[in-house]
């Protein structure tokens, strides 16, 4: 634990500085605008980005389902690229939440109190409804108020018929955390991978949420059998994808843990092994907030332990 808790260090300090900066009240003024891009991705879904997890809008007939909804004060900032995109208010009848961070279901309160329906897996319901220790990050979260909790929960999976088209949500268990979703739009072949894919850097797998690296690598496989090089694949994180760019994610998911089983194997430490690294290879991995000492702390942590 000591090991673990040790390369942790600057991983913890970056994301202090880039990601978890004080989050302002709704209404109050900052010193910065806060907005939202928004990127047509093919038909009536649009991919919507301020500071947190990539939020998917679909729009139509039916009106808006957005899939995540950032943190806290961004939600007006969306409201206001929804209405750019519709004559509405702005106000998505349904939201699917994929996973239970603030980064992906801030804006959660902001929009059950305007009569959207929130959905999730029930783990996410269980770890937003309870106090939550994040080790990692050395952070105690609350448990969120009953409004922004999820009023609609599934196991397994659930299908959405919304704006001539079917979603299917589908469960993938102990992967980045233990309540994570996918969501398929079926008839535009376009997939939110949630926090399953951060684009072309390490992830952050939340352990202590129920997350292990073996089953986010084999959760990802289970996707890339389900999708065609026409899919488009919109990451966590970072910029759209194709199915290729996943099958090189999981590559990497595939090649670091075979490297970090075998260094500790050969009895090398958690501090040897980060000091060596992995190579030239994946060297671009680390520019995000997971360097590669805390990448290898999550791989370690989820081998099986010896008896």
């Amino acid at each position: 634990m000591t090991q673990y808790r040790c390369l942790q260090c600057m991983a913890v300090l970056c994301f202090a500085l880039l990601a978890l900066r004080p989050q302002t009240t709704l209404g109050d003024s900052t010193d910065e605008a806060l907005s939202v891009s928004v990127t047509p991705i093919q038909a009536n879904l649009y991919l919507l980005q301020g500071r947190g997890g990539n939020v998917v809008a679909s729009i139509g007939d039916d009106g808006i389902l957005i899939i995540d909804d950032d943190y806290a004060e961004y939600a007006p900032a969306y409201q206001q690229a929804l209405q750019g995109l519709t004559d509405s208010e702005g106000v998505p009848r349904l939201i699917i939440n994929t996973h239970w961070h603030g980064d992906h279901t801030g804006g959660n309160g902001y929009w059950g109190e305007k009569g959207s329906v929130i959905l999730a897996n029930r783990q996410v319901y269980t770890r937003m409804s309870t106090q939550q220790d994040m080790t990692f990050f050395d952070r105690i979260v609350e448990p969120s108020p009953a409004i922004a909790l999820p009023t609609v929960t599934y196991g397994d999976a659930i299908e959405i018929h919304f704006n001539h088209d079917t979603l299917r949500v589908r469960h993938y268990p102990n992967g980045h955390t233990d309540g994570d979703s996918i969501v398929f739009f079926t008839g535009e072949n376009v997939v939110h991978m949630g926090d399953h894919y951060f684009k072309d850097v390490f992830p952050f797998v939340d352990i202590d949420s129920g997350g292990n690296v073996l089953g986010f690598t084999a959760n990802i496989a289970a996707v890339l059998e389900l999708i065609d090089d026409h899919t488009v694949v919109v990451p966590g994180h970072g910029s759209l994808a194709t199915r290729e760019d996943l099958k090189a994610y999981h590559d990497m998911l595939v090649t670091t843990t075979q490297f970090v089983k075998s260094q500790l194997a050969e009895g090398k430490t958690l501090e040897a092994i980060a000091e060596a690294g992995f190579g030239e290879r994946w060297q671009s991995f680390g520019g995000g907030f997971i360097n590669e000492a805390s990448w290898i702390s999550f791989i370690a942590s989820s081998l099986p332990k010896a008896p």
